[in-house]
């Protein structure tokens, strides 16, 4: 008898269906006990009559299978449940649950670390299984939009030879007599294709950061989502494709999670045709003027906050580029801006009140990125390979990298980011 999901049985009425899940919640009641199953698509409520046998082996979180009839219910979820006719219990857990699951997270009130320890037990929790299914929809959004326009999704190694940064954030890995490291990004790779004659190119992939933060915004693996395309004319081409890039992704999360998105009670952003951009410097003199912050260089995340803020109250929008950041704030790659060569054609997105998105145009011109890498205190010759496509005709180009779980818990509204990773490594943590 083929297989009918938990979502699929009010559609059935009246007639026979085999289901396979895991026991949500059990209520016995005398000869009768309510089981409220639960599969991938969801809950459903189903009612066994007269099999004492059978109840007192149950438990909550048993994988079971059964048959039953569909009957309108109307004082059960979705007006229906299902009578049960047979029933068998493949597996019934051997120890007692160390966390709940079956109830609401915002209820448990559980602590992240005990959720994280016992991950597997939390991802059956459907609320927390929901941050997830927005998540691969708003992954499946981006592939979607980017092949439309064009572009070819690729792989990039993620054991290299050095960083792509020329910093130190980087974890070491043993690779046969050599050491190598953890990509922090596919920078070098994107920009190499793009050379290659692929132009416009995009990839899904993991990047690693040894940074030793311990924030509610700091992963040390994280999935990034990233662009890289050629001929383009400034930086402005990069911020309009992402601007009609988180159009489509959003409202693909509208169309398939308002089940999802009412559980956090949120609702997707508004994006404008041209979201609204600031200057670094600009963003400091509001900081200054209307919140009597004073700063310099780099946004901290109060600063990251206060300018969403303003961004809300003055333009009717959760998002802002901020654009034009130093040099010296901007890795070798960073185009410098040719009215002012001490600031560099970069932006940041940020969304309510958290960068998403780092991109910028890239330096194209051989002569120039040499310089730019003997600036550094760096030899080229260490970045050999990379430099190579760049002596035989590199087209102008850009890129930026979206952090997916950023932006995951920035539409939900998460506390922490480490919620939107499945198995998150933070600076403690390496399993599960």
């Amino acid at each position: 008898m083929q297989r009918t999901l938990a979502a699929e049985v009010p559609q059935k009425l009246g007639e026979t269906v085999f289901l396979q899940g895991w026991v949500n919640n059990l209520r016995p009641l005398g000869k009768l006990c309510f089981i409220v199953l639960r599969d991938r698509s969801g809950l459903i409520q189903t009612v066994l009559y007269d099999r004492p046998d059978l109840v007192k082996d149950l438990k909550e979180e048993a994988v079971i299978e059964l048959v039953g009839r569909v009957r309108p219910d109307a004082r059960a979820p979705h007006g229906c449940e299902v009578e049960v006719h047979e029933l068998t219990i493949i597996r019934v857990p051997v120890e007692t649950l160390p966390i709940q699951v079956n109830r609401p997270h915002s209820v448990l009130n559980t602590k992240l670390e005990t959720l994280l320890t016992h991950r597997v037990l939390a991802l059956r929790n459907p609320e927390i299984a929901a941050i997830f299914r927005v998540q691969a929809e708003l992954i499946h959004g981006f592939r979607e939009f980017l092949t439309h326009e064009g572009f070819l999704e690729v792989h990039t190694p993620k054991i290299v030879a050095s960083g792509t940064e020329g910093g130190t954030e980087l974890f070491p890995v043993q690779y046969f007599e050599r050491t190598a490291y953890l990509a922090q990004s596919p920078q070098f790779y994107k920009q190499m294709l793009v050379g290659a004659g692929f132009e416009r190119v995009f990839e899904v992939g993991p990047v690693y950061r040894a940074e030793p933060h311990s924030t509610t915004r700091h992963l040390n693996e994280y999935i990034s989502l990233d662009i890289e395309m050629g001929f383009i004319e400034s930086e402005q081409d990069l911020l309009a494709l992402e601007a009609r890039l988180l159009r489509h992704i959003f409202a693909r999360v509208q169309e398939r999670c308002a089940k999802e998105l009412a559980i956090y009670n949120v609702t997707v952003p508004h994006v404008p045709e041209k979201i609204p951009q600031i200057t670094l410097a600009q963003a400091h003199e509001i900081l200054h003027k209307r919140f009597h912050k004073r700063t310099s260089g780099d946004l901290d995340p109060e600063s990251e906050r206060l300018l969403c803020r303003y961004a809300q109250e003055e333009l009717g929008c959760e998002l802002l580029f901020v654009t034009h950041y130093p040099k010296e704030k901007r890795p070798m790659y960073a185009m410098p801006d040719p009215e002012n060569p001490a600031l560099t054609r970069s932006f940041d997105l940020l969304y309510k009140g958290l960068e998403i998105t780092t991109g910028g145009q890239r330096i194209h011109q051989y002569e120039l990125l040499v310089e730019s890498i003997k600036s550094r205190g760096l030899d080229p010759e260490n970045f050999a390979f990379y430099l190579e496509v760049f002596k035989y005709g590199m087209p102008p180009h850009g890129g930026f990298a979206i952090g997916a779980e950023r932006l995951t818990m920035q539409l939900l509204n998460l506390s922490n980011v480490r919620e939107a990773s499945f198995f998150p490594r933070d600076r403690t943590r390496l399993t599960p």
